[in-house]
């Protein structure tokens, strides 16, 4: 797989990463560590050299199962991971980035996740009772001990990543960005590419609705956590069907699947953007990494955002409690 380099920082990755929460959470039952062990292990096998965990998934679970898995071939792979949450029995119980906070979760993350360093330690949320330059400042030092190499923000607003870059610098920020979500386009794209910053957009497929296989009908399991999402009601569901299917018939125009044209577009939009699209399952996993192979030329990039900008995707991105912690 080719690889990318995250804006000016040096930090070289594959243009596709691998987004791991989903092994451990949020989309129903979580896969055996059997399982998740193998799919991570298989996309390496695939040329992914870039691998995305927190310790809040599981908690904890995820980045030991990620540990494991990629401890065999952990120099020739970049794992990020994140620090920002209180952690009270098992569940996440608000922020916290105080320094003595960083310090604690980058310490407990190398444990799990059997290595000398992490390669990429993001702030996972912003934390308005912690000024960002104490935030940038305790991942410094994290740096200038040999803990971490690279210093991330995540679903940060403009001035936020502006005051911590000026700091230390910000190698990437990570919010979301696809066909579906669009809104970092009118500020922190422009705000990333002044500053030298890479992006790497989770959620690129769109919580699995830009796959395709999703419409009004579709059920998902009580753990599931698009069953508190505004944009997966059924009737916004409905709604934004309209989208999916124009995709599916570009897609098939171009033998490609809508999965695969939703994230060649991501790839086609600045050489500094490496989405994580997770799964739980090889076929997908072989698909996602195929979209790598499909370029997308002028016209169809026009003819997409022709297509895209005539449907206005109806709801949230997220429940009430959860919007109040992006774009700070």
């Amino acid at each position: 797989m080719e690889k990318r380099t995250l804006g000016t920082s040096g930090f070289e990755v594959s243009a596709l990463g691998f987004g791991c929460m989903g092994i451990s959470q949020s989309y129903g039952r979580p896969s055996s560590r059997e399982d998740g062990i193998a799919i991570i292990r298989a996309a390496v096998d695939g040329g992914v050299t870039f691998f995305d965990t927190a310790e809040v998934y599981g908690p904890y679970a995820n980045e030991d199962l990620v540990g494991e898995a990629l401890e065999p071939v952990r120099d020739q792979v970049a794992i990020a991971t994140k620090f920002g949450f209180n952690i009270e029995h098992g569940k996440m119980a608000g922020l916290n980035s105080r320094p003595s906070q960083i310090r604690a979760v980058a310490d407990a993350s190398l444990k799990r996740l059997r290595t000398d360093r992490i390669d990429l330690f993001y702030q996972h949320r912003v934390d308005p009772d912690v000024p960002i330059e104490d935030v940038a400042g305790a991942v410094k030092d994290l740096i200038g001990e040999g803990k971490v190499k690279h210093f991330g923000l995540s679903e940060a607003g403009a001035q936020t990543i502006r005051r911590a870059h000026a700091v230390q610098q910000v190698a990437a920020l990570q919010s979301e960005y696809s066909l579906w979500w669009r809104e970092p386009e009118r500020e922190i794209l422009p705000t990333v590419e002044e500053l030298g910053i890479g992006f790497v957009p989770f959620s690129p497929l769109g919580k699995g609705f830009l796959t395709g296989t999703i419409d009004d009908k579709t059920t998902f399991e009580p753990t599931d956590f698009r069953n508190v999402v505004p944009r997966f009601t059924e009737e916004n569901r409905k709604a934004n069907l309209a989208f999916v299917e124009w995709l599916k018939t570009f897609a098939a125009r171009k033998n490609a699947t809508p999965a695969q044209i939703a994230l060649a577009w991501l790839l086609a939009q600045k050489p500094w953007i490496v989405p994580i699209p997770g799964t739980t399952k090889r076929q997908r996993l072989e698909e996602n990494l195929g979209a790598e192979g499909i370029h997308l030329n002028g016209d169809d990039l026009r003819e997409i955002d022709q297509a895209a900008s005539q449907i206005e995707v109806q709801g949230a991105r997220y429940p009430e409690p959860l919007l109040k912690m992006v774009g700070r």
